[in-house]
């Protein structure tokens, strides 16, 4: 079988370039009519959004489990894959790219704001797994928690906060409270963090 191109949905302002563009990294569901609709969103606020597949070699979204998919990533391909996805809106006329991503896309936003993939800058959702790889982002830097989330310890959460103190937790809010639809979407936590986020993208993003 052939090897293919990353795949990837695509939302961008009806205006012609230039404008700034957004990375968005999916959730361990994949690819997710919810995630589809958060990009078009971030479209109408004026940045060419890219979503890309980053299951693609394991067969795509929902094609098994998530734990399986997940496990099936390899660090050096998937960075490699999230810069590609930059450098086409780049390619499209971008004339700075932002990265921001929902629970695995969380851990892979920050990845990739502390590696040298050339953001310039990053936005992380409740991302399992930033305490163990707590770094020095090379690009302006924004993470967000809920403090009742049932998959990322409050102790994790606290070394999050200790090493970056700009990081936002909503302390009643759970696991995917920007997830709209869910049972876990927390809509006083959702449209604070979605405010926070556009007002950080519109100071680092020109």
């Amino acid at each position: 079988m052939s090897e293919i191109a990353l795949p990837y949905f695509l939302a961008r302002p009806e205006t012609e370039p230039p404008w700034p563009g957004l990375v968005v990294i999916h959730e361990g569901n994949g690819i997710s009519p919810q995630l589809l609709r958060l990009c078009q969103r971030l479209a109408g606020r004026g940045y060419a959004t890219i979503a890309p597949d980053l299951f693609f070699r394991a067969g795509g979204s929902e094609s098994a489990d998530f734990a399986s998919l997940m496990g099936a990533l390899d660090t050096e391909r998937t960075l490699a894959d999230i810069a590609s996805a930059a450098d086409e809106l780049r390619g499209m006329g971008a004339t700075s790219v932002g990265v921001t991503g929902f629970c695995m896309g969380g851990l892979w936003a920050y990845r990739a704001a502390v590696s040298t993939l050339g953001f310039d800058a990053a936005a992380g959702f409740y991302g399992a797994g930033i305490s163990r790889e707590l770094g020095e982002p090379g690009c302006p830097t924004l993470l967000f928690f809920g403090g009742n989330d049932e998959y990322i310890p409050a102790g994790h959460i606290d070394k999050v906060v200790d090493h970056h103190p700009e990081t936002v937790v909503y302390p009643e809010a759970g696991h995917g409270f920007m997830r709209d639809g869910s049972s876990g979407y927390d809509e006083r936590a959702a449209t604070d963090a979605w405010n926070r986020m556009l007002a950080f993208f519109l100071e680092h993003l020109p």
